[in-house]
Formats: C-alpha cells, structure tokens, sequence
C-alpha cells in the first residue's frame, strides 16, 4: 500500500513539474503568433518527417535484434511491437515507463530470456549517449552562429570539448571494466562490505547493477556483430536528424544539417527530465531555447518544439494504440510493469545468474498470466 502510494504520488510531482515548466514555456508567449506560425508549415515536409520517424522505429527494431543476436533470437514483429509500446509508455507515463519495452519482449518472444532483454537495453543506452554526444560535439567545431552569439557559442563549444573528453574516457573505462570486470566487482563488493555505513542493500543494488552492465558489454567483444550494431545506429541518428531538418524546414527555416544537429542536442538535454508526456515542458523548453539562440523568433521556436514533439512521439502512441486494441497490451499491465516494484526487480535481483533469470522470467508469467 505505502509503495502503491509512493508511486502516485511521484507521478503527481513529475506532472505538477510538467504543468510548471509548461506555464513558464508559455507565459510570454503570444499565442496568436505560434499558431499562425503552425498554420503556415509546409505539410508535405512534416508528412515526410512522420515517415521517417516511423523508419527510426523500424531501425532500433533492427539494431535491438543485433544486439540480442548472440544472446537469443526474436523476431522482427515482436522487437518492433515492444519498442512501439515502450515509447508509448514513456510518453504516457515518462521515464517510469522505460521498463516497459524490455519486459514487454520476453512476454511476447519465449526465445530471448528476460535478463537478455534488459542488458540489452543498457547497451542501446550507450550507444545513443556516444552518438548524441559524439554528434553534437562534432558539430560545434564548425557551426557558425548569428554574430550577436559569437561569445556565447565559444563557451558553448568549450563545454561540448568538455563533454567529448568526459564520454571518450568513459569509453575507455567500459573497454577496461569488460576486460577486468570479475576483478574489479570482487574489489568494489569487498570495499563496500567494509564500509559499515552503506545499507546491504544499496551494496547488493550496485553489485547487481555492475554484473549486468559487465554482461551488457560482452554483448559487443565480437567485432563484427560490434560493426553491424554501429552501422545501426548511425543510420537510426541520421533519420532523427533529417525529420528534424524537414520539421524546420517546413517553417521556413534557412538552416541546414550543422544547425538541426545543434538544435537536436538541446531537445535530448530537455528529454532527460523524466515528466510524463515525454518530458512534456522541458523538450519544449530546452528546444525552444536551442531555436533562440540561433536567432528565431521566440513564437516560432514555440511552434517548432511543439511539432518536432508531436512527431517524435505521435507515431509511438499510435502504434501503441493498435497494438492495445489488438488486444497485446493493456493498462493494468502497463501499470504493473512500470510500477517501483517491478523497476527495483529488475534492477536488484536481475543478475547474470540463471537463478534470477527464472525468478524474473516467473515474475514475467504471472504477469502475462494476470489477462
């Protein structure tokens, strides 16, 4: 009961957050102009843009299923069925709904085990950290803003090095863990047994947390399966980038690749807060501000953070939908696998033994069992 408690109340915070952010996003704003300004876009390129937002559903699809390859085969249809869904939930419910997607697939496909699923999904996440800060960084080397934000842009640029430096030495750390993992988890476990002032289970959480990200990175010892999962990914950015390109294209906008790939790295900075909607208020902000700061006018970054939005989550949603009225989902098991219980299971006792293989995959079950 107190957890179930919890839980309704943390997703109250994160909405009043939301509404908060959203009325400081749009208290200045003349909202005459935003919706001229939507009402003035170039149709056929947002119409494009959906499309190839579709298409970057279709490459995590693929490039999830290369991931889990050496790990248990799945088939296309339930990769792009659990990655739909997962999306939906995040904008449903925000990052809360992240646990989605990688339980959603053992479900549906008997032949990937439920610690595969989740391993995997620690790999995606660092593979789209590299890509987004590799790209972002990249790209302020040649960048060339209005003159009135020359100065700022320099520090900007100063920060992206930062950023660059700080993702390659963590790189280089990961290569490091996966070869010295079994040692440097027996040392951390035995410093943290010492410590008499850590909780037993804070010690057992990152232990736990250290074995699935040491599995996640045995994922990629295999250089060709490393090469594919890449290419994957570079396509899978590359599509982000062009709908973002046609959506500031069809408001008129003058800019090219250099200015769409700086835009994007301030809408993932706002994607990070984990409000529901999709990081409803912050996305729009953080995009918003991107768009300012390149000189367009307040009205119509509003309006092109609202579409860009729109489309990155419209096409989830709706194939969410499809598959709730196809009858393989619905709420209360969205409720219960986004719930604090089934993230702390996932979390603590999803081990790299088979032992918590079973107990997950019986939790699994149940669940499945529940419709």
């Amino acid at each position: 009961m107190k957890s179930s408690a919890r839980k309704y109340l943390e997703f109250g915070a994160l909405c009043a957050l939301a509404i908060a952010i959203l009325w400081w996003f749009g208290r200045k704003l003349d909202w005459g102009q935003v919706r001229q300004a939507l009402g003035q876009t170039n149709k056929y390129f947002l119409a494009i843009a959906v499309l190839i937002v579709c298409l970057t559903y279709v490459l995590r699809a693929y490039r999830w299923g290369a991931l889990l390859a050496p790990l248990g085969p799945a088939k296309f249809k339930h990769l792009f069925a659990a990655t739909t869904i997962g999306f939906a939930a995040v904008f449903l419910i925000g990052r809360m709904g992240e646990v989605v997607r990688p339980v959603m697939l053992p479900l549906k496909e008997p032949r990937v085990r439920a610690s595969a699923s989740f391993v995997t999904i620690m790999v995606e996440r660092i593979y789209d950290m590299l890509a987004v800060v590799v790209l972002f960084s990249a790209n302020l080397l040649w960048l060339s803003p209005p003159g009135n934000v020359a100065t700022e842009l320099s520090r900007v640029r100063i920060a992206g090095t930062v950023l660059l430096i700080a993702v390659l030495a963590g790189l280089a750390c990961l290569v490091w863990f996966r070869r010295k993992s079994t040692t440097a988890i027996a040392w951390i476990e035995r410093l943290l047994h010492g410590w008499s002032f850590v909780p037993a289970r804070l010690t057992r959480a990152v232990i736990s947390i250290l074995e699935q990200l040491a599995r996640a990175l045995r994922v990629l010892a295999n250089a060709r399966e490393l090469a594919v999962t890449i290419a994957w990914t570079a396509l899978l950015w590359g599509g982000v980038v062009v709908a973002n390109f046609l959506v500031m294209r069809a408001f008129g906008l003058k800019f090219g690749v250099s200015e769409t790939v700086f835009v994007l790295g301030w809408s993932l900075v706002g994607s990070l807060v984990p409000t529901p909607g999709g990081a409803a208020g912050a996305f729009h902000a953080a995009t918003a501000a991107g768009l300012i700061f390149l000189g367009v006018e307040r009205e119509t970054a509003a309006a092109i953070s609202i579409v860009i939005h729109v489309i990155d989550f419209g096409p989830s949603v709706i194939f969410g939908f499809f598959y709730f009225v196809r009858g393989d989902i619905n709420f209360s098991r969205l409720r219960s696998l986004s719930s604090p219980e089934a993230v702390e299971h996932a979390v603590e006792d999803e081990s790299i033994t088979p032992n918590a293989d079973t107990a997950l995959e019986g939790q699994l079950e149940s669940i499945a069992a529940t419709e």
